[in-house]
């Protein structure tokens, strides 16, 4: 029993050590978390209780003014209550008003939505392309061990110089350095992440994805699903739907209000000594009629239009563009992970397993090493980009991608 316990140990120490390591999280985790716990949303998100309270502030009615009167004339003394009563539906329309702003609030709050979830985007693969480059880097210094070793035996053996020692050596110490600065960058790409995810700088975040991910949608659908659910096409309307709340509410200005007052009077000697009176009263329009308010609200309505089709038409071009770079860049990435990369692991295998046996030297190797590294970065590199043009095109649509 104590054998077996001696053996077993190295394998349940294993177990528990990949029960403690963290999980991957997949990108809709990362979004699904970001939206639920990113700081700055949960800021924007404090504005609908204001615009909530905005609404309880318009439908407010205006008070009574309450005045008491002492003077020597007759009557004496007066108690009265004015009542200001407000005319064509103003009342109302400050309530639409209101509630048409909490819609453009809420359009705001999509947006910053749509901003974060790209921010999530670029972060989560970045840190998924940092993960590949210390893989990458890993697999080079477990060749560079590999090749130093060989060099020792044929140097030990006089098939080779010293010299190709030491530039094995060398090559290991190189592939050493590279390695510990892939690992510093998953660090930095790791708290731009956790950042976004409300999670602490130093959370052991790690991610699971492919650089192909993603499905890129026809460029016709893409447009169509931009102007009908697109954030910046949707604030544009909402927008608009305010400015109309305003033009109306200018509109119900024209009208004066009309203020409604009653006054019990007393102590008017040898006339009565309990009274009353009561008054109308109301502004002229003798000056303005508050028509140039309402005349720049529909100048700014005009506006707010043009406006709206500069949007669709920017939006029309942004997608045109970012659904061609991301289609190329797709392709680009796929040739490199399907066709070219596993070429060139076999070159690099071909190219060990002939300076193992003596056929070609270390130079010819290290050359064809350094030539398949530079491949495998130039992958890197372009499924990364092709994230981001998946994340400029998931903008340009305002709307999240599949």
């Amino acid at each position: 029993m104590l054998a077996i316990l001696v053996l077993a140990a190295p394998l349940l120490a294993a177990d528990a050590a990949a029960a403690a390591a963290p999980a991957g999280l997949t990108l809709d985790e990362a979004i699904a978390e970001a939206l639920a716990e990113n700081p700055a949303l949960r800021a924007a998100r404090l504005a609908r209780p204001v615009a909530s309270s905005a609404v309880d502030v318009a439908k407010q009615r205006a008070n009574p003014d309450l005045s008491l009167e002492a003077t020597r004339d007759a009557p004496r003394e007066a108690l009265g209550l004015t009542f200001p009563i407000e005319t064509a539906g103003k009342r109302g329309h400050r309530v639409d008003l209101a509630r048409a702003a909490a819609g453009t609030g809420e359009g705001e709050i999509a947006a910053s939505e749509l901003l974060t979830r790209d921010d999530v985007r670029r972060a989560f693969y970045a840190l998924c392309a940092a993960q590949r480059r210390v893989t990458e880097a890993d697999a080079l210094r477990g060749l560079a061990e590999r090749t130093r070793a060989a060099a020792k035996d044929r140097f030990d053996s006089g098939a080779a110089p010293r010299l190709e020692l030491l530039q094995a050596e060398l090559g290991l110490a190189q592939a050493g350095n590279e390695a510990d600065g892939a690992a510093a960058k998953v660090v930095d790409a790791r708290a731009a992440l956790n950042l976004l995810l409300g999670r602490p700088a130093d959370f052991a975040t790690a991610v699971t994805g492919d650089l192909a991910d993603g499905t890129l949608p026809a460029t016709d659908d893409a447009i169509r699903r931009a102007i009908a659910s697109g954030a910046a096409v949707g604030l544009a309307d909402r927008r608009i739907d305010e400015q109309r709340m305003r033009i109306a509410l200018a509109r119900a200005q024209e009208y004066p209000d009309v203020a409604v007052s009653g006054a019990v009077t007393h102590d008017a000697p040898g006339e009565f000594d309990w009274g009353w009176r009561a008054g109308l009263s109301l502004t002229l329009p003798v000056f303005h009629h508050r028509r140039a308010e309402t005349r720049t609200e529909e100048l700014s309505l005009t506006q707010l239009d043009a406006e709206r089709e500069a949007t669709v038409e920017r939006i029309r071009g942004a997608i045109v563009s970012a659904a061609s770079a991301a289609s190329t860049r797709r392709t680009q990435y796929l040739r490199y992970r399907d066709e070219i990369l596993p070429r060139g692991d076999e070159v690099e295998k071909m190219a060990e397993d002939a300076y193992r046996s003596g056929q070609t030297s270390l130079l010819a190797m290290i050359q064809t090493v350094a030539a398949v590294r530079d491949l495998r970065t130039k992958a890197i590199d372009a499924g990364l980009d092709y994230q981001n043009a998946v994340a400029d095109l998931e903008a340009a649509i305002g709307a999240p991608l599949p």
